[in-house]
């Protein structure tokens, strides 16, 4: 089956018809056993899979935002029935039921299809401390994949899966995605639930999205966010917080570290596709001003040169003292330092970070996102193991600071260099800035023209919904997916946000004389019934232009939804409906005309 993994293609091709949910299982693990053994720990069985998948062919692929999307989770994050190692043998177990984020995904449609290899105990960036072995680059064996969450990043650059969880504390969700030409979304501190992570920094912890595009990734994120009081650290998203800075605007301003604070470790191809990416930035549009970058610098060194180590010593403190050998020799070494710390340096660590957190405060008043490389040079795995910590610590220059300042971000590819390697960057802003630093890697990630992963295919349609660039629509008939006027939304820029009804308040009736066939739903709260929806997110640019496009007796009106609360949508004349077939009694459009043909 040579068809790309990458959401929106799945979504369409289920919509027509193409393929099962079932197909699609077994090109993933067919995919699965033909690659590299080193890049899962633990793939599910194909007999639960597929009862997995049969399941959901009972539903409809409309009703579900990630209807039969497989997706891949780094083994520190829990699935029912499957074992859990954080990529250490003697500390594994069986997970009695699913990490909140899985649940989530499970939800909304998606498949968990097993779980992948890391640098044990998510320690390291690089992606070779595994006693299950090094994932090969999807580019180049020969180096690294990076990690922590190396399986994660090479599964879906492989196409194996359409998406990845990871975890990022220190870039592990933002390296390996540089290294494998992929979109990493590191979401804002406590977005995504961690109930269910085994933890490594537990109070700096975040589990992030691999995917193939920006839009994708933006998928998954909506379906995994929420708010989950059985993690302390939980936070939900601030929607009654208005600030424009939130907002995706054309022209945006960016900042970029001056020329004396840039690193690349000798790595001339990255130096100058950093600065080929910020050109393109400003091709876009937007701004470029240059900042002091030197805050950023010092928070990232307290991240394993302060009491931060004593966090992942606190995780697996009594694996560490009761069976030492069973670590991998580099994270045992970084972590037995952080039994080393006093009380007083902790509080040291904690006003120094407070102050750097002070001090880059006015910036966000100045710029609106910051473009840094994601990592400064890519290395061989001989040059990593021969040099462990140095080199691990040289890929954390442009990611330590992230959490520890409480910043969101997005790795997004953006080249490559002469040895075939990817490169990309990464762009930055304050927490809750999510939806926005999306869309800007999309617009990068379009630009920038490259194959999706290590994939044959390419997707360069934007995908993503910018936060208060659209305003839903409701739609109840031929505008509805898979039916004849729904190109209408789609050649607009609409997307598909989720399946819903109305209030027990309406009617709807067989237009006669239509072509296409269109319903009309007018508001009866006496005789009323509740009406199968679509809710669609339309460009507020593009509102205009499909207006001019609804014929009489339809318009658009206010449509109260079954939870009470109103959307716009369409309505329709009383008047057109007096000779009209009425429908109200299948529930929607699209199970009329479904009893039409019966």
């Amino acid at each position: 089956m040579n068809i790309s993994f990458d959401i929106t293609t799945l979504r369409e091709g289920y919509l027509a018809g193409d393929f099962t949910v079932s197909d699609i299982i077994r090109e993933t693990l067919s995919r699965i056993k033909s690659g590299d053994s080193k890049i899962w720990i633990c793939v599910d069985t194909e007999e639960r899979l597929l009862a997995q998948a049969a399941e959901l062919e009972s539903k409809s692929p409309h009703d579900l935002p990630l209807y039969g999307i497989p997706f891949a989770v780094k083994d520190n994050i829990d699935v029912a029935q499957l074992p859990t190692t954080a990529a250490c043998p003697d500390f594994r177990y069986f997970a009695d039921a699913d990490a909140t984020v899985v649940a989530q995904l499970r939800a909304a449609g998606a498949i968990p299809v097993g779980k992948t290899n890391l640098d044990q105990f998510a320690t390291g960036l690089v992606g070779v401390r595994s006693p299950y072995g090094v994932p090969g680059n999807a580019f180049n064996p020969d180096y690294i994949p990076g990690g922590s969450s190396s399986g994660s990043a090479v599964s879906v650059a492989l196409g194996q899966v359409s998406f990845s969880l990871g975890t990022d504390t220190a870039g592990s969700g933002r390296v390996p995605a540089c290294f494998n030409n992929l979109v990493g979304l590191k979401p804002s501190r406590g977005l995504l639930s961690n109930t269910g992570l085994v933890p490594a920094c537990k109070s700096l912890d975040c589990i992030s999205i691999f995917a193939l595009n920006a839009g994708d990734a933006q998928s998954a994120l909506h379906a995994a966010a929420c708010y989950d009081p059985s993690d302390a650290y939980s936070r939900p998203f601030p929607t009654s917080l208005e600030s424009p800075k939130r907002a995706f605007r054309e022209g945006m301003t960016f900042g970029v570290p001056s020329p004396e604070q840039l690193q690349f470790f000798g790595d001339q191809d990255y130096l100058n596709l950093y600065l080929e990416s910020v050109k393109r930035l400003e091709s876009l549009g937007f701004k470029k001003q240059v900042i002091d970058f030197s805050p950023f610098l010092a928070a990232a060194r307290l991240l394993y040169e302060g009491p931060w180590v004593a966090e992942r010593y606190w995780a697996i403190q009594d694996l560490i003292k009761e069976s030492p050998d069973s670590l991998h020799p580099t994270t045992r070494a970084i972590i037995e330092k952080g039994i080393e710390g006093t009380a007083v340096d902790a509080f040291d660590a904690a006003y120094k970070l407070q102050a750097f957190r002070q001090a880059i405060q006015p910036l966000w008043e100045e710029v609106d996102f910051l473009a840094t490389p994601t990592a400064g040079t890519h290395y061989t795995i001989d040059q990593v193991e021969a040099d462990p910590i140095q080199l691990n610590s040289n890929l954390g220059y442009y990611t330590n600071f992230m959490n520890l300042l409480d910043l969101s971000s997005v790795a997004v590819p953006t080249g490559f260099t002469s040895k075939q390697l990817p490169f990309g960057i990464t762009v930055i802003a304050p927490a809750f800035h999510d939806e926005k630093l999306l869309a800007i890697a999309d617009k990068l990630q379009i630009a920038s023209d490259l194959n999706l992963g290590a994939t044959p295919f390419k997707r360069h349609r934007s995908l993503v919904k910018a936060p208060c660039d659209t305003l839903p629509i409701a739609v109840c008939g031929a505008h509805m997916s898979g039916l004849p006027l729904n190109p209408q939304l789609t050649e607009l820029g609409a997307s598909f946000d989720r399946a819903t009804a109305t209030s027990p308040h309406y009617r709807l009736f067989a237009l006669p004389g239509t072509t296409p066939p269109k319903p009309g739903m007018i508001r009866d709260p006496e005789n009323g019934t509740s009406i199968e929806l679509e809710i669609w997110q339309l460009p507020k640019t593009q509102w205009a232009a499909f207006i001019e496009q609804i014929p009489a007796p339809l318009g658009i009106g206010n449509i109260e939804l079954a939870d009470g609360s109103y959307v716009k949508g369409f309505t329709c004349e009383s008047w057109a409906t007096a000779d009209a077939a009425e429908a109200s009694s299948h529930g929607g459009w699209r199970a009329y005309l479904e009893s039409l043909s019966s």
